[in-house]
């Protein structure tokens, strides 16, 4: 049998391509889709639950990388040497910036390209070269904590670095150096139209965002502090009509925590989530403010 092709009944071969199983029969034709019968055939079935778990798998290392980047978390070099033998993990790590832990150094932040257990994480720098640090631990940093982040946007495309979680190119809001003390809430996302409050909830499944009590939520831990974004949607009858409201951010105690004192990380995450939500009004709404 041909590598990578499983034997299937009557002659037809089973194999993957593209995540999705195709088959050819017994002149070696590749065929259009897959016979009926063959997908209650047990070599079918194999692929299928293999494929599922490839995907699951895939989604977990998304997650899992993308809340390194969210929490601020150390990563030991130790499990990236573990993972990264892994294709699923390798997708997801490959071409993240990443950072020494603790570093403010600029030039030791780059593009992450392996790690060896002899010469240590491999990365290029913002000055486009490789280097190779012998470090105990990284960080991924939020976008907004990333210095020079369009030069490394330039870089990336000038190297054709793709990456697999949203970091670079993730949308980034720099919070204002200067809010008023009392300030707890942000009005910018506030009167947006939904046609049925059941059109803002899917816009946040979509998103990904749950939603709790009317308010979209978005959980950040940054610094070790834990602080959740809240955006009003409503919460009436998911068929009536719903208007977006105000944007804040409370801590472990449901407290809302004044503007001032919230994170960058949070800061940024929150009125992504917002302006995500918002920009998903009614279109006579939108027509109307234009």
């Amino acid at each position: 049998m041909e590598a990578g092709w499983i034997q299937a009944d009557d002659g037809y071969a089973l194999s993957v391509e593209l995540g999705k199983i195709v088959c050819k029969n017994a002149k070696g034709n590749v065929l259009k889709s897959v016979p009926s019968k063959l997908k209650s055939s047990e070599p079918y079935e194999q692929l299928r639950l293999a494929l599922e778990w490839l995907s699951e798998h895939d989604r977990q290392c998304a997650e899992t990388v993308d809340a390194w980047m969210l929490r601020s978390l150390s990563v030991p070099r130790a499990i990236l040497e573990n993972v990264w033998r892994d294709a699923g993990w390798r997708t997801h790590l490959e071409h993240t910036i990443v950072a020494p832990e603790g570093s403010t150094d600029e030039s030791e932040m780059g593009f992450f390209l392996g790690v060896d257990s002899e010469k240590g994480v491999g990365l290029v720098n913002i000055d486009g070269e490789t280097i190779w640090l012998s470090i105990d631990a990284v960080q991924l940093p939020h976008p907004v904590l990333i210095p020079e982040l369009d030069d490394f946007r330039e870089l990336a495309a000038e190297l054709d670095f793709k990456q697999g979680i949203q970091q670079l190119f993730r949308e980034v809001h720099v919070k204002p150096s200067e809010f008023d003390e009392n300030a707890t809430s942000i009005s910018t996302f506030a009167d947006g139209k939904f046609d049925q409050l059941n059109f803002a909830l899917g816009r946040c499944r979509t998103l990904g965002y749950p939603v709790r009590g009317g308010f979209a939520c978005c959980p950040v831990f940054e610094k070790g502090a834990y602080a959740e974004a809240r955006f009003w949607i409503g919460s009436e009858d998911p068929f009536y009509e719903s208007y977006t409201g105000e944007l804040i951010w409370v801590d472990t105690r449901e407290r809302q925590i004044p503007i001032a004192n919230v994170g960058a990380v949070a800061f940024s995450e929150g009125m992504r989530m917002a302006s995500g939500i918002y920009a998903s009004r009614s279109k006579e709404e939108t027509e109307e403010k234009d």
